[in-house]
């Protein structure tokens, strides 16, 4: 497959370039950044400490959706939903790894799915995804005497909160006990706020140094605790899971997929 990069020059930009150059059945079709960016022009390879390929960076994203079978994204909310019209016009798989998209964003996705396959998921880690599955199994095992708190912490350069993956898991206790995750989620907390709302579902949020992604739900009952964590100490895994994803789109129908369908748990 030819392999598209937006964002090729940020730091994830960078480990997907290496992964398309050394991954059998994957070809590195080219990469943007925005204009002005000061790595325009420069070997994508060598940036991604490589040998030098001669595809160099460009400003031109339509152009790069044209050459290529799939385009990997982990870029901002704005961007993706402009890369998922552009997505839709050529026929082009896209895959989305951008965090804080918000329901506008997610219904424009559903939107361009209708014309190509589109695999959006907040985290593509395989450990994530499995503990989705028991997130969701766990809080429709357990009655709303047992609390859901979901607690994450990232590096401090990270500037959406609470994190996509979070809200992912949190959404997945909200399916297995069958309750509207907009009407219970909490998203924070200051000052007099009274007792805690039966069957919220609550979010603590933490920045600070170089953590990669720690990701813990809580079940806190009476006379006990049921905690599922998750802890990326390898910022690759992230990479790894996008590049599963793009090859998993050759052939597929239109639609929005997520890493469970790709990793066959859906």
């Amino acid at each position: 497959m030819k392999i598209g990069i937006v964002g090729c020059a940020g730091r994830m930009g960078r480990m997907l370039t290496a992964l398309a150059l050394e991954t059998a059945g994957a070809e590195l079709a080219g990469g943007t950044e925005a204009p002005g960016n000061a790595f325009l022009g420069q070997d994508m390879a060598v940036l991604a400490a490589a040998e030098p390929s001669g595809i160099l960076v460009g400003d031109d994203t339509r152009v790069l959706f044209a050459a290529a079978d799939a385009v990997i994204d982990f870029t901002i909310p704005a961007a993706t939903v402009e890369h998922a019209k552009i997505a839709a016009d050529t026929g082009t798989a896209l895959v989305v790894g951008t965090t804080g998209l918000n329901d506008d964003d997610m219904a424009q996705l559903t939107d361009a799915g209708k014309k190509t396959a589109i695999v959006q998921a907040g985290n593509m880690s395989l450990g994530v995804n499995l503990l989705m599955g028991l997130v969701e199994q766990v809080a429709g095992a357990l009655g709303d005497d047992y609390d859901i708190e979901v607690v994450e912490m990232h590096h401090k350069h990270k500037i959406d909160a609470p994190s996509g993956t979070a809200l992912m898991l949190g959404k997945a206790a909200a399916e297995g006990r069958d309750i509207d995750h907009a009407a219970q989620a909490v998203m924070s907390r200051e000052g007099q706020t009274g007792a805690r709302p039966q069957g919220a579902i609550g979010y603590a949020t933490l920045r600070g140094g170089d953590v990669i992604g720690d990701h813990s739900v809580i079940f806190a009952g009476p006379g006990e605790r049921i905690e599922l964590t998750h802890k990326a100490t390898d910022r690759r895994l992230f990479a790894q899971g996008a590049m599963h994803a793009t090859l998993w789109t050759e052939g597929r129908p239109p639609g929005l997929y997520s890493m469970r369908h790709v990793l066959g748990l859906d």
